[in-house]
C-alpha cells in the first residue's frame, strides 16, 4: 500500500520533472520497500501531486519554493536503512524534478508515515500486511483482490 504525496509551489517544477515526478517517486518506493517490479504493485502505488497556488508556501526567511513528500507504507516494512535511503533518493528526485542542486536538498523535507495495521483498506476491506507481505515474496496479488 506503498503511497507518496508531492506538495510544490505551482510552477517550482521543471515541465519534464512535473511529467516524470510521480512515477519516479511511485518506483523510488516500491524498491525501498522490496516489493517486486509487477503489474500488481505497480497498481498500488498511488501518487498524488499537490500544486499549491502562487503565495501558498512560504518561511519566515524568504518565498523560495520548499517541498515535502508525504510517504506511507505499513508500520515495520523500512528499515532504518530503508528509510535513509529513501529520503536520499527521494530528496534527490525532488531537486531534479525542480531544477535545483544538492545546495537546495533542505528545501526538501521527507515525511515517513507508518499505518498501523488494520488500518488500510482497498475494494471495501482492510487490507492484512500479512497478505501483502505474501504477495510480494510469491509475485502474486493478495487474494480477493
Amino acid at each position: 500500500m506503498p503511497m507518496i504525496e508531492l506538495t510544490a509551489p505551482a510552477g517550482a517544477l521543471t515541465d519534464a520533472g512535473r511529467k516524470t515526478v510521480q512515477k519516479d517517486l511511485a518506483a523510488l518506493l516500491l524498491k525501498w520497500e522490496g516489493a517486486p517490479d509487477n503489474a500488481f504493485f505497480r497498481s498500488v502505488a498511488w501518487t498524488y501531486l499537490h500544486e499549491l497556488p502562487e503565495g501558498a508556501q512560504t518561511t519566515a526567511e524568504d518565498d523560495a519554493p520548499r517541498f515535502r513528500v508525504d510517504v506511507r507504507v505499513p508500520t515495520g516494512v523500512l528499515s532504518d536503512r530503508r528509510k535513509a535511503g529513501l529520503v536520499k533518493e527521494a530528496t534527490a528526485l525532488v531537486l531534479e524534478a525542480a531544477g535545483l542542486g544538492e545546495s537546495d536538498a533542505m528545501r526538501v523535507w521527507v515525511l515517513i508515515h507508518e499505518q498501523p495495521e488494520g488500518t488500510w483498506a482497498a475494494g471495501g476491506q482492510i487490507v492484512q500486511f500479512a497478505e501483502l507481505k505474501a504477495a510480494a515474496a510469491g509475485g502474486t496479488q493478495p487474494v480477493g483482490r
